[in-house]
C-alpha cells in the first residue's frame, strides 16, 4: 500500500471519528437539556409536560368540535389542571368559528378563564378584520386580552403584512383599552414581525422544546405541543404554559 493510500485512510478514519464525537456530544447535550428541563410525562394528557411551570391551559376551535367543559375542568393530574382556554372567534373580515358561541359561553360557565383570537388574513385589510371580532366578541372582567393569530403571509409582503397588522391592533387596543397578545411561532416572528412588535405580549407556538421556546425576547404564553389529550375532547389539541406566576396570571386579566 503506498504511502498516499495510508495517509488517505488514515483522514477517513480522523474525520468519522471526530464526527462520531461532536454527533455524540449534540446527544448527550439534548439529553442534559432534557433532564435540566424536568420535564414530565402524563400519560393521561399523551404528552410530556413542562415542570417548571404552575399554569397551563389549551387552545380550541371548530377542529376539537362539541367539547364537554365540564369534564375539562374536572381533568387533573396531580398538580396539573386546565387553568385558561384559548378559544377561535373570527377569521379574516366574513368567517366565524361555528363553535365560538357556545365554547365561550361553557368555558365561562365553568370558571376556566377565557381567551378570544383571530386569525389574520394578511392579505386582507387589518382594520376590518379587528372591526369583525370587535362585533361578534363582548369581553368581560377575568378575561384574557384579545389575541391576534397571525402565521402566515398570503401572498403579501412584509412590509402590507406588518401594516395591516399595525392597523388590527390599533383598533382593537382602542376598542377594548387593552394592549392584544401576538400569536405566531418563532421564525414567523424573526422573519415577518420583530422589534416593531415587541411591546405586545407574545404567545409563542414552539413545539417539542424542552425547556422554553428559543426567541429572544420576553413572551407571556408558550404553546409547547399540539398532540394533547383532554377529558371531554374528542381529538388532539394545542397545550400551553403561562410564564408567569398566579400574581403575573391575575394582573394579565381585564379588569
Amino acid at each position: 500500500m503506498s504511502r498516499r493510500k495510508k495517509a488517505s485512510q488514515t483522514w477517513v478514519w480522523i474525520v468519522s471519528f471526530v464526527a462520531l464525537l461532536t454527533f455524540a456530544g449534540m446527544m448527550g447535550y439534548k439529553w442534559f437539556m432534557y433532564r435540566k428541563a424536568k420535564m414530565t410525562r402524563y400519560e393521561e394528557f399523551g404528552i410530556s409536560i413542562p415542570s417548571d411551570y404552575a399554569i397551563h391551559g389549551i387552545d380550541v376551535s371548530r377542529y376539537q368540535q362539541i367539547i364537554a367543559w365540564e369534564e375539562v375542568k374536572a381533568m387533573q393530574v396531580h398538580d396539573i389542571k386546565i387553568g385558561f382556554a384559548f378559544i377561535k372567534a373570527t377569521e379574516g373580515v366574513s368567517n366565524i368559528d361555528p363553535q365560538f358561541k357556545r365554547n365561550w359561553i361553557k368555558a365561562a360557565g365553568n370558571q376556566i378563564p377565557r381567551g378570544a383570537y383571530h386569525f389574520f388574513i394578511a392579505s386582507r385589510d387589518g382594520k376590518m378584520q379587528a372591526e369583525h371580532f370587535i362585533k361578534r366578541v363582548d369581553l368581560e372582567p377575568g378575561d384574557l386580552p384579545p389575541v391576534l393569530d397571525v402565521e402566515q403571509l398570503n401572498g403579501t409582503t412584509r412590509p402590507k403584512l406588518q401594516k395591516e397588522v399595525k392597523k388590527w391592533l390599533e383598533t382593537v387596543e382602542n376598542h377594548y383599552k387593552v394592549k392584544p397578545i401576538i400569536y405566531t411561532n418563532v421564525d414567523f416572528y424573526d422573519q415577518y414581525l420583530g422589534e416593531e412588535f415587541d411591546d405586545y405580549p407574545l404567545w409563542v407556538a414552539h413545539y417539542y422544546e424542552s425547556n422554553q421556546p428559543r426567541i429572544d425576547r420576553n413572551w407571556s404564553f408558550w404553546q409547547h405541543s399540539d398532540r394533547g389529550s383532554v377529558n371531554g375532547i374528542i381529538s388532539k389539541v394545542d397545550f400551553n404554559v403561562f410564564g408567569g406566576d398566579s400574581t403575573a396570571f391575575r394582573e394579565l386579566l381585564l379588569k
